[in-house]
């Protein structure tokens, strides 16, 4: 017999995570109860609801700002929405506390991969083409610089770093996972560093 979660379990599980009621109850029902695991499914779930929801207008939103101990680096990031709704959610504002404290940790040069402006990235695929011993064909060389052209993704783009209070998980896949339990497109637009003294 399938197990049919309590109201308060569903209203607990939608206070700690801000899902939907559905998908709480279909959350709980599918993890037999279980608080963390339906927590899970619903992050699992969202991977899949992340790239559907893509191309959604995002025009809501906020401005988040983190300023480190000591007052020397600061930084400003906007994250947009699509509801005001969803933008006063404590999950949503959480997430950019977090991004906005990963961008002070971490030297990020871009957003996305797709912001990297062609130029630069010709440069950089050219300089990795040169720490390719002499003497291998030109496909192998083009496989090669590849693989350390994803790992210059990682160290300079924000959606492809790890995150640093889970190197096990993207800043991309921190994203999908709330998206999946808030239900709404959630990008980072842009954001601004300081750090004293430093052009």
């Amino acid at each position: 017999m399938s197990y049919k979660p309590s109201a308060d379990e569903v209203k607990r599980l939608r206070d700690d995570t801000g899902a939907g009621m559905l998908d709480c109850r279909a959350a709980l029902a599918h993890a037999g109860g279980d608080m963390e695991a339906a927590k899970k499914h619903l992050a699992d779930a969202g991977m899949g609801k992340a790239a559907k929801k893509s191309e959604r207008a995002a025009k809501e939103g906020l401005i988040e700002s983190y300023i480190h101990v000591g007052g020397k680096i600061g930084v400003l990031v906007e994250i947009s929405c699509e509801t005001d709704f969803v933008a006063r959610n404590e999950r949503f504002k959480e997430l950019a506390r977090d991004i906005a404290m990963h961008i002070a940790a971490m030297p990020v040069h871009f957003v996305t991969r797709e912001s990297v402006p062609g130029e630069r990235l010709e440069a950089v695929k050219a300089e990795l083409a040169t720490t390719v011993p002499e003497g291998k064909p030109a496909n192998v060389v083009e496989k090669i610089v590849e693989g350390k052209l994803n790992k210059w993704y990682e160290e300079n783009v924000l959606l492809d770093m790890p995150f640093i209070k889970n190197d096990e998980q993207t800043i991309g896949e921190l994203i999908g996972a709330v998206v999946g339990v808030l239900g709404e497109n959630i990008q980072v637009r842009r954001f601004a560093k300081f750090a004293l003294g430093e052009a």
